[in-house]
């Protein structure tokens, strides 16, 4: 039952929802003049349901498949995303990207955990857009809206492909969805994580689990103040949290910062809503 005193509830229809994104992905594709989609295939269910969706749109002869490890990524990972190559019977590429991140970072030894991972995620991304020239391919984004509120992605990385049919749902909206659409079950249950640090967890390094985020940031872009959502049982401490990485992050959420010398400035010229 709605609580009519609340925001909108999270909960999905899977069905319409998964017409809508099929709908949209065809749309945008053709209106860039692709008919083929290339993604990178994680083994998460981001991935995942970004590939389920894009065959369903555009067939599976339509799709190719990219896993992108480097030596320390999970076995666990690359087993995760063959499952999903397999289960959709798509075209598939094995990149593994070591020698090139290796290749930068023998220059920059004194690298910590997350730059070598933003590394890592920047090579994936050339190695997309470079397939992207050879197949005539579209890539095709995977972050979810949670990601993206809270800034928790590499900036021109995971956010660099022209089309991305889960970018508004948030993290427990891609888990329904996954479920509607067949996503294997280990890869649904399984606990989030980029798999750029050996251990590395999702909501480890968000300091909040995916459930309790959603319902925060779902409060705060519909109005609901702090008050109001600690009367709602949210913790300052969550709160803090949730409302800290999403007013810090949104430079990465906006093209570039131009500075305007003219009347007609690219995606200037007209005054747009605060950006959430």
């Amino acid at each position: 039952m709605r609580d009519h005193g609340g925001p909108p509830p999270l909960g999905l229809d899977p069905e319409l929802t998964e017409d809508w994104l099929i709908g949209f992905l065809r749309e945008e594709m053709a209106r860039r003049g692709y008919g083929k989609a290339v993604i990178g295939i994680s083994g998460g269910v981001d991935s995942a349901v970004t590939a389920y969706l894009a065959v369903e749109a555009l067939g599976r002869d339509n799709v190719i498949g990219v896993r992108m490890p480097y030596r320390t990524s999970s076995l666990e990972s690359l087993e995760h995303a063959q499952l999903v190559i397999d289960a959709l019977g798509i075209e598939s590429r094995t990149v593994d990207i070591s020698a090139a991140v290796d290749g930068y970072l023998a220059h920059e030894p004194d690298a910590d955990g997350g730059r070598r991972g933003n590394v890592m995620a920047r090579l994936r991304m050339i190695t997309l857009f470079d397939l992207s020239a050879r197949y005539r391919a579209l890539p095709l984004g995977t972050g979810n809206k949670t990601e993206r509120l809270l800034g928790y992605f590499t900036w021109h990385a995971d956010d660099s492909p022209p089309v991305n049919p889960i970018g508004d749902l948030y993290k427990t909206q891609v888990w329904q969805l996954a479920r509607h659409l067949g996503v294997p079950d280990v890869i649904v249950d399984k606990a989030p994580t980029a798999d750029l640090i050996v251990g590395q967890t999702d909501e480890g390094d968000l300091g909040i689990s995916y459930p309790r985020a959603d319902e925060i940031l779902n409060g705060m872009l519909h109005g609901f103040s702090h008050e109001a959502m600690r009367a709602r049982g949210f913790g300052e401490d969550e709160l803090v949290t949730v409302s800290r990485r999403l007013n810090g992050t949104h430079w990465k959420r906006r093209p570039p910062a131009t500075a305007l010398v003219s009347h007609s400035g690219i995606g200037e010229s007209y005054l747009r809503p605060v950006d959430f």
